[in-house]
């Protein structure tokens, strides 16, 4: 007999889009560590804050369910800072700040969260709180 493979969700850290952001930005913050001095209020800042707006955003849209256009806004803030936080991982890597490997791996990463975000986007009636 199989076992019922729906899981509940009760927070937006059970979300797998969620979690795949939050592992990131924080894999980003221990690359950014060895970042040069002379780029901390560059690269390693923008790096840092825009890989942890992305979590940040969805937890203020998890928490705006009830009004499916303040919901997909803050979807739309994510989708945003998930792309930019792609472009700082190229700068990153083009500046030899980060293994082209793993700056693959995360860029692909983010790929997925982006397209988490737009299935959310696209068909939100799913996850809005019904009143």
């Amino acid at each position: 007999m199989r076992e019922n493979s729906i899981r509940v969700i009760k927070d937006h850290k059970d979300l797998e889009v969620y979690k795949m952001a939050f592992d990131s930005a924080m894999i980003i913050f221990e690359l950014s560590k060895k970042f040069p001095v002379e780029e901390r209020y560059s690269l390693t800042d923008q790096i840092r804050r825009s890989s942890r707006s992305v979590c940040a955003n969805f937890a203020e849209g998890w928490r705006k369910r009830r009004y499916q256009a303040a919901f997909v806004a803050k979807l739309n803030d994510c989708e945003a800072e998930s792309a930019e936080t792609q472009t700082w991982i190229e700068f990153a890597v083009k500046c030899n700040y980060m293994n082209i490997e793993i700056g693959r791996e995360l860029y692909g990463t983010y790929n997925q969260v982006l397209s988490g975000l737009v299935h959310i986007i696209n068909k939100p009636s799913p996850w809005l709180i019904k009143h």
